[in-house]
């Protein structure tokens, strides 16, 4: 017999499930998907998710076996942590921190890390900044018995280009697949909100919702405040349109808590703001949708539009969404810099499998692999936890990537457009001027506050501290930020990712 022992997600197609299972229907969700988890780990064993759509991640307890058995959903959104001790024992989990308090577990800094994350801003790949912690990767499952610790992969993204279908009929499936999904994302009696940006993604998923509020971050600063064009959205889509309104101070003021609650550092800003907006929600709702996933699998990043010209030398240098410093400003900067620690060794195995394909879909695989997983759904699972909110993400879906997967290149960015399928699926239920409004990103007045005497107190306090020079050049830190006050606004995504780390820290290594 199997006994879950820890189990966070959410399962879709829970209906189909329990009645091929024999699980009772009528059971509340928490009972009803783990006895799904557990019929389905005994009929199917680790070849289990692939007749599981949704989100999840578990571990359980084999007795007959006497193993652990621990499995992740196929994109990763929700984390996975083990760690074996000196007496060969396994602690793991979806909380870091759980491991932590466990006996046998030691607490010491992977500096190394800190190499990979001042280019990435986020911890990608298996290793974690806590030495011995790793991370189960997206599309695996684990097993320890004995002593022995066996990891396989059970899914991997595969791309078939079928050029025999047009535009529209790649639009009309996506339109179709989605409308299914959206049939199994909630429960008669839930009652859920959306997140509102001012792109596509969120509007369309909001469009094809029940959902009869929406909610949006907005900033004083008007050039970076997308919250009035969805003011627009969420009028002509007939729903109530709330704001969280993030002030400077605000958001330098829950940087620890972030940090705290992430469990690894993170250096992308928006991740603070998603935060606010993630608490002030939880104070009318505990279950909201968004709409992370459409970017990466159908080509919605402007960086992509130049997938063609990098050509075959992306194996040399892209390692995903985000790359922000070089080998040798690292080299300058670091105290202990390692010449074998390279991001580009934690995509060379994507670039192998995804041989002989066009260059946009080798950044869209890395991205998927690399950047989703260490970022977006790290951040999305970690600060909703930390809020009370549950996020539902309906474009992060197998079916939805199966249509990825099969869609020619030309469907997904041109020298106009990125995301054209997609935004043509969306064109559906969205004006055009929505649907085809060009991407500008999650953006943050950062890039202003950062400058600012008002707000930068800590930035600055942390950029001289006894804590900094054990790990950076603060001659050469403090340039980077005195160049960056001097106008050259570029150098903010290199302080924050420096001062996000110190924060983190802090936080885990000299106040607890």
């Amino acid at each position: 017999m199997a006994e879950i022992r820890e189990y966070r997600g959410h399962i879709r197609n829970w209906k189909e499930l329990c009645a091929e299972l024999g699980v009772d229907s009528s059971l509340p969700r928490d009972k009803r998907e783990t006895a799904i988890i557990k019929g389905a780990y005994e009929k199917w064993g680790r070849t289990m998710a692939d007749h599981i759509y949704g989100m999840f991640a578990f571990w359980l307890w084999d007795e007959k076996e006497q193993k652990v058995f621990a499995l992740r959903d196929q994109f990763g959104t929700k984390p996975f942590y083990y760690y074996i001790t000196e007496d060969k024992k396994i602690l793991c989990g979806t909380m870091i921190r759980t491991i932590m308090e466990q006996p046998g577990f030691v607490k010491e800094l992977n500096e190394s890390m800190l190499q990979i994350y001042m280019t990435l801003t986020y911890v990608a790949g298996e290793d974690t900044f806590f030495k011995g912690v790793k991370k189960l990767m997206p599309g695996h499952w684990l097993e320890y018995s004995n002593g022995k610790l066996e990891i396989g992969r059970y899914w991997t993204p595969t791309f078939k280009p079928d050029k025999s279908r047009t535009l529209e009929q790649w639009a009309d499936e996506i339109h179709t697949t989605l409308t299914d999904i959206f049939k199994e994302v909630k429960e008669p009696e839930e009652t859920v909100e959306s997140f509102l940006s001012g792109g596509v993604d969120s509007s369309y998923v909001l469009a094809m919702s029940d959902a009869k509020r929406a909610d949006s971050c907005g900033y004083d600063e008007e050039r970076f405040d997308e919250s009035r064009v969805a003011a627009k959205t969420a009028e002509l889509l007939g729903v109530e349109h709330s704001v969280a309104n993030i002030q400077p101070n605000d958001f330098f003021d829950i940087v620890p808590y972030v940090m705290y609650n992430m469990e690894q550092p993170l250096g992308d800003a928006s991740a603070i703001v998603f935060t606010l907006g993630c608490l002030a929600t939880a104070k009318h709702t505990k279950i909201c949708y968004s709409g992370e996933g459409a970017d990466e699998f159908f080509g919605g990043y402007n960086m992509y539009r130049n997938a063609e010209r990098y050509g075959d030398n992306l194996k040399t240098f892209y390692v995903g969404n985000t790359n922000i410093m070089k080998e040798e400003e690292k080299e300058r900067i670091l105290k202990h810099y390692d010449p074998e620690v390279l991001p580009i060794n934690l995509v060379k195995h994507i670039y192998e499998e995804t041989e002989g394909l066009d260059p946009l879909t080798k950044m869209s695989d890395v991205d998927i692999q690399i950047w989703l997983e260490g970022d977006i759904y790290l951040n999305v699972d970690k600060m909703s936890t930390a809020a009370g909110l549950e996020i539902r993400m309906p474009l992060t879906d197998r079916r939805i990537f199966d249509i990825a997967s099969r869609m020619p290149s030309e469907y997904k960015v041109n020298e106009e457009q990125n995301k054209v399928a997609f935004r043509t699926a969306a064109a559906k239920v969205l004006p055009e001027e929505i649907a085809f409004r060009k991407k500008l990103g999650f953006i943050v007045p950062i890039r202003i506050w950062l400058a600012d005497e008002r707000y930068n107190a800590d930035v600055r306090a942390k950029f001289n501290s006894d804590m900094a020079a054990q790990f950076f050049d603060l001659d050469e830190i403090n340039a980077i930020y005195k160049d960056y006050v001097g106008g050259n606004s570029d150098n903010w995504r290199k302080i924050w990712t420096i001062y996000t780390f110190l924060v983190w820290y802090e936080e885990y290594f000299v106040k607890r």
